[in-house]
Order: structure tokens, then sequence, then C-alpha cells
């Protein structure tokens, strides 16, 4: 197994005592990863598998940061048997390709959401279509967002979408702040469906995209759908796994 831990003086302090307890192999030669952070880091270390810069493993993550809802708890003991007795649970990324006003596209991949945000004090107006049929001729919002079922308790819950059971083949698809329809409330939609938004009047009311961490400005249409060729692989404690965490969401107050 190989050892990463962010640049947070909690992270290197348990990496510290990890290597001295533990027998770590290189990450370019080991068969899993630990990963010592918070969930920013995870998502980074999830991101540089996708983009080719580190291999791309199952990751047992042991939270160091603050919420550490993608991540298993902290304890030095037992991390051998630990990692032998988890429970591997499969993501597979949305891809985004963005299309700029200019005509420059940018393709990047999300783990949580894809989100179109309105860069002025105007309301955005965007068209939305799921394969290829116009859904909704014109929303009237902050903004929207398409979110995974891992991504569903971030940003789509504060924005008032449906939490998503990890094994449900479904994307989250939410408005942000809608002016009009007044009363949509959003859609649940088969995740083989691939969604696209087109940005009425982008030069007036321009609009980024945000995949995860990755924003292009100023876009003009931007399509979505599931990459299940590029799935990744995380390792929780059974008993407190990441589709229990969140299916118990649904019960928190």
């Amino acid at each position: 197994m190989g050892l990463l831990a962010s640049n947070r003086e909690a992270s290197q302090a348990a990496s510290a005592v990890l290597a001295q307890r533990y027998q770590f192999a290189d990450p370019d030669s080991a068969e899993t990863l630990v990963a010592l952070g918070g969930d920013g880091f995870m998502l980074h270390t999830l991101h540089r598998m996708l983009e080719g810069e580190c291999p791309n493993l199952p990751v047992f993550g042991m939270n160091r940061g603050t919420v550490g809802f993608l991540m298993n708890e902290w304890r030095l003991e037992d991390l051998a048997e630990r990692m032998a007795q988890a429970k591997a649970i499969r993501v597979a990324p949305l891809e985004m390709r963005a299309t700029t006003v200019g005509g420059d596209t940018f393709v990047h991949a999300a783990i949580n959401e894809i989100s179109l945000l309105r860069e002025t004090r105007q309301t955005a107006k965007i068209e939305v279509l799921v394969d290829g049929r116009v859904v909704l001729p014109e929303l009237v919002c902050d903004g929207v967002l398409v979110s995974t079922p891992a991504g569903s308790t971030a940003y789509n819950l504060s924005a008032h979408g449906p939490i998503l059971p990890l094994q449900a083949k479904m994307l989250a698809l939410t408005a942000i702040s809608p002016f009009r329809p007044r009363r949509w409330s959003g859609a649940i939609l088969p995740d083989e469906n691939n969604i696209c938004f087109r940005v009425l009047e982008p030069e007036n009311r321009p609009v980024s995209a945000v995949a995860d961490q990755y924003e292009v400005r100023d876009v003009a249409k931007v399509e979505i759908r599931l990459d299940r060729e590029r799935s990744l692989t995380l390792l929780f404690d059974p008993e407190h796994a990441l589709d229990e965490r969140i299916a118990m969401e649904q019960f928190a107050t």
C-alpha cells in the first residue's frame, strides 16, 4: 500500500507516525492507497487519478480534516486489517464538455456535481435538454446543477436537491434559486441520460460552469454525461461505509 497526505499539519503528523509503524510502497508500485486529509484532499487525489497524474488505485481515506464525509476514522492501530476488511465502493464521475461564447471547448470530470452559476447581478436564463429533447425551454435562476449520488449530500442538498442512494442509477437535476418556473423542484433522471444546458442571452447574462473545482467562464453550452469507464474505488470500514452514510443523511436533523 502507498501513502499520500495533504499539506495540513495534522495530516503530515499522521503520515509520520504511520510511516514509523507500517511499511509503505511508492504509490506508483502500490496496489492500494492510504490518503490522509479531508474531503477536499480526497477529491484532489481522485482527480489526480482521473487526469493520469497518479495510478487509479483503491483509496482508503482517513480523516485529518474537518468534515471527512468521504473518509474513514483516523486510527493508528490495525491499518492492514482494516484495509483487508474494507468495503469497496465504486463511484463514476460526470464528464462536462463546456463550450464558451468564443467557441472554445473544455472537458473536465466531476465526482460530486457540475453546476452552472450566473456571473453577474442578472439571473441566468438556461434551456434544459435531456437526450436532445427540450424539457425546459427557459429556466430563470441563479444556476442549476447535476449531481451524482456520491455528491448528492453536498452542494445539491444545500440547494434543496434530493439525496440519492449510492446504489441508485440516477442523477439529480437541481435548480439554484429558481425564479421561473417558480415551483419547479428539479428532477431525478436515469444516469444513462445525457443532459445539455444552453445558455440564453450569454453575452448579456454570462454564466460559468464548474465541475467540482474546475471553472469555465462565459459558457454558451454545457453537455453532461456519466463516464462509467473511469470509475474510481473508495475503501471504507464496513460499519461506516459511504452508502450507509448517504442513506442516513435522509434522517439528519
